[in-house]
Protein backbone atom coordinates (compact mmCIF):
# COMPACT_ATOMS: atom_id res chain seq x y z
CA UNK A 1 0.00 0.00 0.00
CA UNK A 2 2.59 2.70 0.54
CA UNK A 3 4.49 1.35 -2.45
CA UNK A 4 1.34 2.63 -4.10
CA UNK A 5 1.18 5.85 -2.51
CA UNK A 6 4.88 6.63 -3.38
CA UNK A 7 4.42 5.38 -7.03
CA UNK A 8 1.04 7.40 -7.47
CA UNK A 9 3.04 10.70 -5.81
CA UNK A 10 6.01 9.80 -7.89
CA UNK A 11 3.77 9.69 -11.02
CA UNK A 12 2.10 12.80 -10.11
CA UNK A 13 5.30 14.91 -9.40
CA UNK A 14 6.91 13.19 -12.90
CA UNK A 15 3.26 14.77 -14.74
CA UNK A 16 4.05 18.07 -12.76
CA UNK A 17 7.22 18.26 -14.04
CA UNK A 18 6.53 17.57 -17.45
CA UNK A 19 3.44 20.29 -17.48
CA UNK A 20 5.97 22.40 -15.69
CA UNK A 21 8.79 21.95 -18.50
CA UNK A 22 5.96 22.80 -20.85
CA UNK A 23 5.52 25.58 -19.95
CA UNK A 24 8.50 27.08 -19.45
CA UNK A 25 9.22 25.76 -23.18
CA UNK A 26 6.11 28.01 -24.21
CA UNK A 27 7.15 31.46 -22.60
CA UNK A 28 7.34 34.11 -25.23
CA UNK A 29 6.82 31.76 -28.25
CA UNK A 30 3.19 31.07 -28.33
CA UNK A 31 0.26 33.53 -27.68
CA UNK A 32 -1.16 33.74 -24.53
CA UNK A 33 -0.61 33.14 -21.14
CA UNK A 34 -0.07 29.52 -19.53
CA UNK A 35 -0.49 28.14 -15.89
CA UNK A 36 -0.42 25.10 -13.78
CA UNK A 37 -4.13 24.52 -12.26
CA UNK A 38 -5.15 21.58 -10.27
CA UNK A 39 -6.98 20.34 -13.43
CA UNK A 40 -3.73 21.04 -15.73
CA UNK A 41 -2.82 23.48 -17.75
CA UNK A 42 -4.87 26.74 -18.18
CA UNK A 43 -4.52 29.65 -21.24
CA UNK A 44 -5.35 32.58 -21.52
CA UNK A 45 -5.48 33.05 -25.27
CA UNK A 46 -5.93 36.78 -24.90
CA UNK A 47 -3.25 39.39 -24.49
CA UNK A 48 -4.20 41.11 -21.36
CA UNK A 49 -6.01 44.51 -22.64
CA UNK A 50 -5.04 47.90 -22.21
CA UNK A 51 -7.82 48.35 -19.34
CA UNK A 52 -6.68 45.37 -17.53
CA UNK A 53 -2.89 46.21 -17.76
CA UNK A 54 -4.04 50.10 -16.64
CA UNK A 55 -6.25 48.54 -13.75
CA UNK A 56 -3.23 46.83 -12.43
CA UNK A 57 -1.14 49.65 -12.57
CA UNK A 58 -3.19 51.69 -10.66
CA UNK A 59 -3.76 49.09 -7.89
CA UNK A 60 0.24 48.66 -7.67
CA UNK A 61 0.57 52.51 -7.13
CA UNK A 62 -2.29 52.48 -4.67
CA UNK A 63 -0.80 49.67 -2.56
CA UNK A 64 2.79 50.72 -2.75
CA UNK A 65 1.94 54.05 -1.17
CA UNK A 66 0.18 52.65 2.15
CA UNK A 67 2.38 49.60 2.35
CA UNK A 68 6.11 49.92 4.36
CA UNK A 69 8.94 50.28 2.37
CA UNK A 70 9.90 46.46 2.57
CA UNK A 71 6.82 45.45 1.20
CA UNK A 72 6.06 45.30 -3.15
CA UNK A 73 3.35 45.32 -5.31
CA UNK A 74 5.28 43.22 -7.76
CA UNK A 75 3.63 42.75 -11.93
CA UNK A 76 5.11 39.98 -13.92
CA UNK A 77 7.71 37.23 -13.24
CA UNK A 78 8.48 34.88 -11.86
CA UNK A 79 5.27 32.49 -10.59
CA UNK A 80 4.02 31.22 -7.66
CA UNK A 81 4.67 27.56 -7.68
CA UNK A 82 3.47 24.63 -5.28
CA UNK A 83 5.42 21.64 -6.44
CA UNK A 84 3.95 19.11 -4.19
CA UNK A 85 0.53 20.37 -5.22
CA UNK A 86 1.17 20.69 -8.95
CA UNK A 87 0.23 24.03 -9.11
CA UNK A 88 1.84 26.96 -10.85
CA UNK A 89 0.32 30.17 -10.92
CA UNK A 90 1.11 34.13 -11.70
CA UNK A 91 -0.39 36.62 -9.99
CA UNK A 92 -1.31 40.07 -11.45
CA UNK A 93 0.07 41.33 -8.68
CA UNK A 94 1.68 39.84 -5.87
CA UNK A 95 1.82 41.69 -2.30
CA UNK A 96 5.47 40.08 -1.08
CA UNK A 97 8.70 41.05 1.15
CA UNK A 98 10.92 42.88 -1.21
CA UNK A 99 14.11 40.28 0.34
CA UNK A 100 11.48 36.77 0.07
CA UNK A 101 12.34 37.92 -3.64
CA UNK A 102 15.61 37.31 -3.44
CA UNK A 103 15.42 33.75 -4.71
CA UNK A 104 16.32 31.14 -7.80
CA UNK A 105 13.40 30.22 -9.02
CA UNK A 106 9.33 31.31 -8.96
CA UNK A 107 8.48 32.25 -5.55
CA UNK A 108 7.13 30.19 -2.72
CA UNK A 109 3.48 30.92 -2.41
CA UNK A 110 3.66 31.07 1.49
CA UNK A 111 5.50 34.42 1.17
CA UNK A 112 3.21 36.14 -0.58
CA UNK A 113 1.22 38.33 1.69
CA UNK A 114 -1.89 38.43 -1.17
CA UNK A 115 -2.44 37.76 -4.62
CA UNK A 116 -4.41 40.13 -6.80
CA UNK A 117 -5.96 39.38 -10.17
CA UNK A 118 -7.64 41.96 -12.35
CA UNK A 119 -10.35 39.17 -13.78
CA UNK A 120 -9.75 38.64 -18.09
CA UNK A 121 -12.19 39.41 -20.78
CA UNK A 122 -11.54 36.12 -21.81
CA UNK A 123 -11.40 33.65 -19.01
CA UNK A 124 -13.61 35.13 -15.76
CA UNK A 125 -13.91 31.63 -14.36
CA UNK A 126 -10.10 31.07 -13.69
CA UNK A 127 -10.08 34.19 -11.88
CA UNK A 128 -13.12 33.87 -9.22
CA UNK A 129 -12.89 29.76 -9.30
CA UNK A 130 -10.03 28.35 -9.78
CA UNK A 131 -7.09 30.57 -8.80
CA UNK A 132 -9.51 30.93 -5.52
CA UNK A 133 -9.17 27.59 -5.30
CA UNK A 134 -5.80 27.28 -5.87
CA UNK A 135 -4.46 30.22 -4.06
CA UNK A 136 -6.33 29.06 -0.82
CA UNK A 137 -4.69 25.18 -1.20
CA UNK A 138 -0.86 26.45 -1.86
CA UNK A 139 -1.51 29.41 1.53
CA UNK A 140 -1.83 32.51 -0.22
CA UNK A 141 -3.31 34.48 2.94
CA UNK A 142 -5.30 36.62 0.72
CA UNK A 143 -6.34 36.99 -2.69
CA UNK A 144 -8.01 40.06 -4.16
CA UNK A 145 -10.21 39.98 -7.26
CA UNK A 146 -11.02 43.21 -9.34
CA UNK A 147 -13.71 42.38 -12.31
CA UNK A 148 -13.86 44.86 -14.61
CA UNK A 149 -16.47 43.61 -16.37
CA UNK A 150 -18.81 44.30 -13.72
CA UNK A 151 -17.00 46.90 -11.61
CA UNK A 152 -17.06 45.10 -8.59
CA UNK A 153 -14.67 42.48 -6.58
CA UNK A 154 -14.10 40.32 -3.48
CA UNK A 155 -11.32 39.72 -1.21
CA UNK A 156 -10.73 36.28 0.37
CA UNK A 157 -9.44 35.85 3.75
CA UNK A 158 -9.53 33.20 6.44
CA UNK A 159 -7.89 29.77 5.09
CA UNK A 160 -10.09 27.32 6.75
CA UNK A 161 -9.71 23.18 6.11
CA UNK A 162 -12.72 21.70 4.49
CA UNK A 163 -13.38 17.55 2.29
CA UNK A 164 -12.32 19.61 -0.63
CA UNK A 165 -9.21 20.86 1.20
CA UNK A 166 -8.19 24.51 2.27
CA UNK A 167 -10.76 27.49 1.15
CA UNK A 168 -11.11 30.68 1.89
CA UNK A 169 -13.40 31.72 4.51
CA UNK A 170 -14.10 34.97 4.10
CA UNK A 171 -15.31 37.32 1.51
CA UNK A 172 -15.66 40.36 1.48
CA UNK A 173 -17.22 42.27 -1.68
CA UNK A 174 -17.29 45.46 -2.80
CA UNK A 175 -17.85 47.78 -5.88
CA UNK A 176 -16.10 50.11 -7.75
CA UNK A 177 -15.85 53.72 -6.18
CA UNK A 178 -15.98 52.10 -2.16
CA UNK A 179 -12.86 51.91 -0.39
CA UNK A 180 -11.45 48.35 -0.30
CA UNK A 181 -8.70 46.85 1.98
CA UNK A 182 -6.16 44.38 1.20
CA UNK A 183 -4.13 42.61 3.53
CA UNK A 184 -4.63 45.47 6.07
CA UNK A 185 -4.32 48.27 3.90
CA UNK A 186 -7.00 50.44 2.46
CA UNK A 187 -7.07 51.65 -0.92
CA UNK A 188 -9.30 53.60 -3.51
CA UNK A 189 -11.21 52.04 -6.04
CA UNK A 190 -12.48 55.21 -7.99
CA UNK A 191 -10.98 55.51 -11.12
CA UNK A 192 -10.48 51.94 -12.02
CA UNK A 193 -11.03 51.20 -15.83
CA UNK A 194 -13.90 49.23 -17.16
CA UNK A 195 -13.65 47.18 -20.37
CA UNK A 196 -16.24 48.19 -22.83
CA UNK A 197 -19.42 46.39 -23.76
CA UNK A 198 -20.40 44.86 -20.86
Amino acid sequence: MTIASNDARQGASLLYRTMRDFVHSTDDTLPGKFEITKEGIVLDMMAPSGRHELTALRLRKRLEKVMPEEIVAHTGEPDVEDEPEGIMRRPDLMVIAEADMDVDGSFDPRTLVAAVEVVSRSNPDNDWRGKMRDYALIGVPVYAVFDPRTGTGAVMTDIHPTPEGPRYATRKDFVYGEDVTVAGWTISTEGLPRYENE
